[in-house]
């Protein structure tokens, strides 16, 4: 069983959808506009999304690139749009499959499973460990000894990359190419997220435990000794 996201402006295709997953023992959630898809993927990641192209607030293309800048949830594109060229565009710019409307239930049960397939055998652990942190990363949760933290997107973000690379010094510009996605910017925001993340953490940069500046170099995410 698996979480799929539909996101589907038709009522009718929508629950047609709804009703063949859950048929197969999936547990589904939908949306009929983009930016509530990309709020449902931010808020409570699913395990794969079938995203249909015509949405009415925004062209499934670009909430595609949207999806793929927050998530690298599995996504298979429903298009009524029969060209190849428009495919592999698609392809090329983050869907992991595409289904061409009308479709069965059998062939879209078949790309879901192939999807989820591939992207269980190639999933990282996705839950990670720094002493008592722990970092959900489908989930986007933290916890510090079984006590959430309450965490912005960005702060998430930030403490998701220093968890996956603990015991490594990052630089700022690293983490304001890969965080932040940006080639250039000012230092003064990362340091205020990591202030942010440290009170957080029940620490300051005077008296670090999780979070260590590497003066001139960066900063480093170690488990408390």
């Amino acid at each position: 069983m698996a979480t799929v996201l539909v996101v589907e402006d038709d009522e009718y295709v929508r629950s047609a959808i709804i009703q063949e997953l859950s048929r197969r023992q999936h547990a589904v959630r939908s949306a009929g506009r983009a930016l509530d898809a990309l709020r449902e993927i931010t808020q409570n990641p699913p395990d794969a999304v079938i995203l249909d192209l015509g949405l009415p607030d925004l062209d499934g293309s670009e909430a595609l690139k949207m999806i793929r800048s927050v998530s690298n949830v599995p996504v298979i594109v429903a298009t009524a749009r029969d060209n190849e060229a428009e495919i592999v565009r698609l392809l090329e710019a983050g869907a992991d499959d595409y289904l061409v409307k009308p479709f069965s239930g059998d062939h879209l049960n078949a790309r879901l499973d192939a999807v989820l397939r591939r992207a269980r055998s190639a999933s990282p652990p996705q839950v990670l460990h720094v002493g008592e942190l722990a970092v959900d990363l489908n989930r986007r949760e933290a916890t510090v000894s079984g006590a959430p933290l309450t965490l912005t997107r960005r702060e998430f973000d930030l403490l998701a990359y220093l968890a996956a690379r603990a015991d490594r010094v990052v630089s700022r510009k690293e983490l304001l190419t890969e965080v932040w996605k940006q080639s250039y910017g000012d230092d003064q925001t990362i340091d205020v997220h990591l202030s942010w993340l440290r009170r957080k953490l029940g620490e300051s940069a005077s008296a670090p435990r999780y979070l260590h500046t590497v003066r001139g170099v960066g900063v480093m995410l170690v488990a408390p000794p």
